[in-house]
C-alpha cells in the first residue's frame, strides 16, 4: 500500500466529518475539487480498505468510462494491488472484478441496468455519485432511483453525492428527504438536508492570460468548429510553451476539434497526446501517469474534473464544450458546440495551480467572460429524453412525477420521447412498458436503437443487425463518407481505432440480442445495401426520404434533407438518414450519414406513419380534395376526389377565409358601406349590434350569416359569388326590433340645409360628412347620429378640404373668417358671407342665385 500518497491527498482532513454524516444520516453531500483525492480516497475509506473500518461494498458511479477506468486503476495503484482484486471497474462491453472486490467503478449508465435489474442492490452498503454537479442526465436518473429505493426499500443504503464544486443546496435538500438511514425503518427523514461536507483543497495561485483571436472567427454553429478559431488554439499554445514551463492542458470541444489541433502541433518540442472517450487505454495511462519530458494534453472536458494530470502548470481553454441539444419538433437530435460556461472556465483554470502556481490562457476577450452562461446547462433540459422515459416507465413512473430530480423534465420533452416509445412499441397507451420495452431498457440502448437491434436481427440475423447498430451508435469518422454500407464494408475491414471500437461494441450487440433466447432466423439473405437501409429506418422511421431531385429529398417528419455534391446517394429514389443536422435558421438538414432503401422497406419500417384517407383543404389560393396515402409528410399516392365530405368542404372553405380573408366573398360598396354601419353601431351603441369589424370574430359566426351558401360552395368561384352585404344583414338584431331602426342610428345618407342628401363614411373611428361649405350655411349644430357628433370635412367649392370640424358653431364664430379671408379670393363667384349662421344654404354661384 502506498501510505505516503494516500496522506497526502487534501480530502483525507475531511474523511472523518463524512464518516460521522453518514453514520448519522445515512446520506451526505462530499465538496471537494479536483485533485483532493475524493474519487480515490473516500471509497477506499468508505470499503475499509483504508483507515481500518468495517468492510463494506462500495459502488463508485462516474459519468464517463475514461474515468471509471482510471478511478479503479488508481485506487488499485494506492493498494498496491492490480485491477480486478480489492477494486474493480464496469463500463459498458468491459468488466474486470473479482471475487474480492469491495470497490467497483461503473458507468451511470451501468449502474441504472443494475438498479433496473435489482432495485434494491442486493449486497451493495455504499453508492457514490461522482461529478454530479456536471448534471449528467444519467446522474439525475440514477440519483432519483437511489433515493426513491432508501425512501421506500432500503433505508440503510448509503449514500454520497461528490461534488467537485460548492454549489452543492440542492443536492443536500434532494439527499436530506430520503430517510435518516440508521435501519430502524423510519423512512421519512426529518426532512433537512443532508450534511454538506467539504474538503479543502491545496490549490496555488493562477495567473488569468486573456489570449482573443487578432480577428473575429465564426461562433460554433452546430458541431462545426471555425478552423480559423482552432488554428489560433494552436497557436496559444505555442505561445503557452514559449512563455510558460511545465506540461500544458488545452481544452477542446471534441475529437475532431483535437485531432485538427494536434495536427497543427507537430513541430513542437513536446510529447503531444489526445485524452477523450475514444482514445486507447495506453494513451489515457501516458497521461495520467509523470513523465520525465514536456508533454501537450489535448482533451475534452473529462480532464476538467474525471481526470488528474500529473505536471501540468499552464492551461490553455478554447471556451468551448459540447451540449446535447434536439429538435423535439423535428427529431433531429445530436451534440451541439456551445460556449464553456463560467463554472467549467474555473475548473478549467484551477487544473494549472493543482501541483504549482500556474497560467492559464483564455482563448476569448475578458469584456465576453461576464456574458458567458453561469453554469452548464442540465442535460434534462436539454438533450433528448427517450431513453430516460423508459428508464422511468420501467421504474413504475411514466411522467417521471414521482422521481426526486434536481430539475423536472420539460414537458414538450416528455411528450416527444413518449411519442417514440409508443412508436417502438416500448410503452403502451397509458406510457406503461411493454415486455418489449422491457427488454428494450436492458440493453443499455436508445430506445431507436434497440428496436433496430431487436427488429433488425428478426430480418438479418443478430451478428449483421448488432455490426450496423454500432455503426449507428458512434457516427463514423468523415473519412468513411456518407454511405452507410459503404461505411459497414470499411469498418469490416478497417484496422484504426474506430474500427477496433466498433467490433467489440458490435460483440456486445450480439450478446445482448441473443441473451436468454436463441438467435432468431434471419427471414432473407438481403445485400448489405438493403441491411444498412432497413436499420437505418428501424431506428429512425421518421427519416426515412423520399428524393425530390437534385440530391434533395424530403423526410417523413416533413424536413428537407440535402447531400453533398459528391455524394454517391444523390441518385437513389428513396433513403434512410441516420444522422443529419440542420442550423438554427436552415430549412433543410444536411445529410452526413444514410442508406439506400426501397419503397416496400421504408414502409415496413415506418408503418406508424402510414395513412391514407381524404384530404380536403385549402392550398394555394383554392380548395384541393383527394385521396391520397402518406408516409408522415410523404406523399406515396393521390388522386382527386368527385365527391368529397361536405363537412370537410366547409372546414377547408372557412380556413381559406382565415387565411385569405373575407375578400374571398364579393363585396359591392352598398356591403362594404354596411360592413361600416354596422361596426359603428356596435362601438358607439354595442348591445345587439354585432362585431362586424374583426375577421375572425365574423368567422366565429359563419354558421350565422354565410349559411346557407358557404355549405353549398365547392371552390373558390363559389365563395365570390356570396353577396356579403346581404348575408351581413343575417347579423342585424331582428329579434329585438332593433335592426328596424338601422337607418334611423346610422343612415346612409343626412339631409343638409342646402337639401343635398350627403352620404356619412363610418369606416373610419368617428363617422365622417364629407360636403361643401356653402351647402351648410345656417346650420347652428353639428348633426349626429347615434348620438355621436359627425367630424364634418367641409370642401371648398372645387370640392378640395377646407376645414374639419366637430363643432359646427365653434367654427362658424372662428374658424370661418380664416377660410373666407383664403378662399374668397380664389373663389369670387361663390358666396362668402360675413355671418354664415344666418345666411341662405346653396349648391349654386351668385349669379346662379341671382336669376
Amino acid at each position: 500500500m502506498r501510505t505516503a500518497d494516500l496522506e497526502a491527498l487534501p480530502v483525507r482532513e475531511a474523511v472523518p466529518a463524512l464518516v460521522a454524516a453518514l453514520e448519522d444520516r445515512g446520506a451526505a453531500v462530499l465538496c471537494a475539487p479536483p485533485g483532493t483525492g475524493k474519487t480515490t480516497l473516500v471509497p477506499l475509506v468508505l470499503a475499509g480498505l483504508v483507515g481500518g473500518g468495517p468492510r463494506r461494498r462500495v459502488v463508485v458511479a462516474e459519468p464517463r468510462r475514461i474515468a471509471a477506468r482510471a478511478a479503479a486503476r488508481r485506487m488499485a495503484w494506492l493498494l498496491g494491488e492490480r485491477t480486478g482484486e480489492s477494486v474493480g471497474f464496469t463500463v459498458r462491453g468491459e468488466r474486470v472484478v473479482g471475487p474480492a472486490t469491495l470497490v467497483e467503478v461503473v458507468t451511470t449508465g451501468v449502474l441504472l441496468q443494475r438498479l433496473q435489474r435489482d432495485q434494491e442492490l442486493t449486497g451493495v452498503d455504499v453508492v457514490v455519485l461522482d461529478e454530479c454537479h456536471e448534471r449528467h442526465l444519467d446522474a439525475d436518473t440514477a440519483a432519483a432511483f437511489l433515493l426513491d429505493v432508501r425512501a421506500t426499500l432500503r433505508p440503510e443504503l448509503r449514500l454520497v453525492a461528490a461534488s467537485a464544486t460548492t454549489d452543492a443546496d440542492a443536492w443536500a435538500r434532494l439527499l436530506g428527504d430520503a430517510g435518516d438511514g440508521d435501519g430502524d425503518g423510519d423512512e421519512a427523514g426529518d426532512g433537512s438536508p443532508a450534511p454538506v461536507v467539504e474538503a479543502a483543497s491545496v490549490s496555488y495561485p493562477v495567473e488569468t492570460v486573456w489570449a482573443p483571436p487578432a480577428r473575429p472567427v465564426r461562433p460554433p454553429h452546430g458541431m462545426r468548429v471555425d478552423p480559423a478559431q482552432l488554428t489560433h488554439v494552436a497557436s496559444v499554445v505555442r505561445r503557452a510553451l514559449a512563455e510558460r514551463s511545465g506540461d500544458v492542458l488545452c481544452f477542446l470541444p471534441g475529437v475532431g476539434e483535437i485531432a485538427r489541433v494536434a495536427g497543427q502541433l507537430g513541430a513542437v518540442d513536446a510529447e503531444v497526446l489526445q485524452v477523450h472517450g475514444r482514445a486507447p487505454a495506453a494513451v489515457q495511462d501516458a497521461a495520467l501517469a509523470p513523465a520525465p519530458h514536456r508533454r501537450v494534453i489535448l482533451a475534452t472536458a473529462v480532464a476538467e474534473s474525471s481526470l488528474t494530470v500529473p505536471g501540468v502548470r499552464v492551461v490553455v481553454d478554447s471556451g468551448l464544450a459540447r451540449e446535447p441539444r434536439v429538435d423535439h419538433a423535428r427529431g433531429l437530435g445530436a451534440l451541439a458546440t456551445v460556449r464553456a460556461s463560467r463554472a467549467a472556465g474555473r475548473q478549467r483554470a484551477g487544473r494549472a495551480g493543482r501541483e504549482a502556481p500556474g497560467t492559464v490562457y483564455r482563448c476569448w476577450a475578458e469584456a465576453e467572460d461576464t456574458r458567458l452562461p453561469a453554469f452548464p446547462a442540465p442535460e434534462i433540459r436539454i438533450a433528448d429524453l427517450a431513453q430516460f422515459a423508459l428508464q422511468a416507465a420501467c421504474w413504475g413512473d411514466p411522467d417521471a412525477r414521482g422521481l426526486a430530480l434536481p430539475d423536472p423534465p420539460p414537458a414538450g420533452a416528455m411528450g416527444a420521447a413518449r411519442e417514440v416509445l409508443t412508436a417502438v412499441g416500448a410503452v403502451d397507451a397509458a406510457g406503461r412498458p411493454t415486455p418489449r420495452g422491457q427488454r428494450m431498457a436492458r440493453l443499455g440502448l436508445h430506445p431507436r436503437m434497440a428496436r433496430a437491434l431487436l427488429d433488425g436481427s428478426a430480418a438479418l440475423g443478430p451478428r449483421r443487425a448488432a455490426e450496423l447498430v454500432a455503426l449507428l451508435s458512434e457516427e463514423p469518422p468523415r473519412e468513411y463518407g456518407d454511405d452507410l454500407a459503404a461505411a459497414w464494408r470499411r469498418a469490416r475491414s478497417g484496422g484504426d481505432a474506430y474500427a477496433a471500437r466498433w467490433r467489440a461494441e458490435a460483440g456486445r450487440l450480439e450478446r445482448a440480442a441473443t441473451a436468454g433466447k436463441p438467435a432468431p432466423r434471419a427471414e432473407g439473405a438481403l445485400s448489405d445495401q438493403a441491411a444498412a437501409g432497413l436499420v437505418a429506418a428501424l431506428a429512425f422511421p421518421e427519416r426515412v426520404a423520399k428524393a425530390k431531385g437534385g440530391g434533395v429529398f424530403l423526410m417523413a417528419n416533413g424536413t428537407g434533407a440535402e447531400l453533398a455534391d459528391a455524394s454517391p446517394l444523390r441518385s437513389a429514389p428513396w433513403l434512410a438518414v441516420a444522422v443529419a443536422d440542420r442550423g438554427p435558421h436552415s430549412p433543410s438538414a444536411r445529410v452526413r450519414l444514410a442508406a439506400v432503401i426501397d419503397e416496400p422497406d421504408a414502409r415496413a419500417a415506418a408503418r406508424h406513419l402510414l395513412t391514407s384517407g381524404e384530404e380536403v383543404r385549402w392550398e394555394d389560393g383554392d380548395l384541393v380534395a383527394r385521396a391520397a396515402e402518406r408516409l408522415g409528410a410523404i406523399e406515396l399516392a393521390v388522386r382527386p376526389l368527385r365527391s368529397p365530405d361536405p363537412e370537410l368542404v366547409r372546414a377547408a372553405l372557412l380556413d381559406g377565409l382565415r387565411g385569405d380573408g373575407l375578400g374571398l366573398l364579393r363585396w359591392s360598396q352598398d356591403a362594404l358601406a354596411l360592413r361600416a354601419r354596422l361596426g359603428f353601431l356596435h362601438r358607439a351603441l354595442g348591445g345587439a349590434w354585432p362585431d362586424v369589424a374583426d375577421d375572425a370574430a365574423l368567422l366565429e359566426r359563419a354558421g350565422d350569416w354565410l349559411e346557407p351558401e358557404l355549405s353549398r360552395a365547392r371552390r373558390r368561384a363559389d365563395l365570390g359569388r356570396i353577396d356579403a352585404g346581404q348575408a351581413l344583414k343575417r347579423l342585424l338584431p331582428w329579434a329585438t326590433g332593433e335592426a328596424g331602426r338601422l337607418d334611423e342610428l346610422a343612415p346612409e345618407r343626412i339631409e343638409v340645409p342646402s337639401g343635398s342628401r350627403v352620404r356619412v363614411d363610418y369606416s373610419g373611428e368617428q363617422p365622417v360628412l364629407a360636403v361643401k361649405l356653402q351647402e351648410l350655411f345656417g346650420l347652428a349644430e353639428t348633426p349626429r347620429v347615434a348620438g355621436v357628433p359627425v367630424l364634418v370635412h367641409l370642401l371648398s367649392p372645387a370640392g378640395r378640404p377646407a376645414a374639419v370640424t366637430a363643432d359646427l358653431a365653434s367654427f362658424w364664430q372662428g374658424g370661418y373668417r380664416a377660410v373666407r379671408a383664403e378662399l374668397r379670393g380664389r373663389y369670387p363667384r361663390h358666396p362668402w358671407p360675413e355671418d354664415p349662421a344666418t345666411a341662405e344654404p346653396t349648391r349654386h354661384t351668385n349669379a346662379r342665385l341671382r336669376r
